[in-house]
């Protein structure tokens, strides 16, 4: 059962912070793009061993890239034969919250040009979104990721937390999310909430501050009263 901080801190959140492959979505957006591109079986591995914790984050990433070589052409292929999809719940959490008045960011390891058309469906600003950006040379060929974006490398959503809690004053702020750079990212994130719905992975439910298999659980708590408010001990 989670404690009543971490309810307490998910009640009166400000903003909430999710992951999207396997969280927000229940596909691995790296790997369906691998698929396309006829290497699903290498890049699948190499994603494990990043979301497990077993590699550093940059490392893995620009390993995979190189294996694809996505071009502007295979991501607008992958995106029609792939259309984006919602985890079952997630439309209805995160309406709650911004009908609520707490923001919500999407914070990924993957790439803006597959996580801003579900930004969309969810009725998010493109501000919201903090990805990776994949660069193109002039014939739309692949030519590297912006490797200054937070998300590329290991411990990259912990710092674009901490900038959003700098420029915003947000207080409490809730990661969620199902792997292992979700979880290093609290703190400065003042909580962490672990998803296990698509996939479990046990450093993560282990680690976390409240772990959930079905979206409903925190839609439930939003509705529910907390009590009086306990100061949560430093992690």
């Amino acid at each position: 059962m989670p404690s009543p901080d971490i309810r307490a801190l998910w009640a009166s959140a400000k903003a909430v912070c999710f992951d999207v492959d396997s969280t927000v979505s229940p596909d691995e957006g790296i790997d369906v793009l691998a698929a396309q591109a006829g290497v699903g079986d290498r890049v699948a591995e190499l994603t494990r061993n990043a979301m497990g914790g077993s590699v550093l984050f940059q490392d893995a990433l620009k390993a995979r890239l190189d294996l694809i070589r996505p071009s502007q052409q295979l991501l607008a292929d992958c995106l029609t034969a792939h259309p984006p999809r919602l985890t079952s719940g997630i439309a209805e959490l995160i309406g709650k919250l911004e009908r609520r008045g707490t923001h919500v960011y999407l914070i990924s390891g993957g790439f803006t040009h597959m996580i801003l058309p579900l930004a969309k469906q969810l009725n998010l600003p493109q501000e919201r979104v903090i990805a990776n950006v994949l660069l193109f040379a002039p014939d739309g060929s692949y030519a590297g990721f912006d490797e200054n974006a937070f998300p590329s490398r290991s411990g990259g959503k912990g710092t674009a937390i901490r900038d959003l809690k700098n420029r915003f004053g947000y207080a409490p702020l809730i990661m969620v999310g199902d792997g292992a750079t979700d979880l290093e990212a609290r703190p400065p994130a003042d909580g962490f909430i672990g998803y296990g719905g698509i996939v479990v992975r046990e450093k993560v439910k282990a680690g976390a501050d409240w772990f959930v298999t079905d979206f409903a659980e925190l839609i439930a708590a939003l509705d529910a009263p907390t009590g009086p408010r306990r100061t949560p001990q430093p992690s």
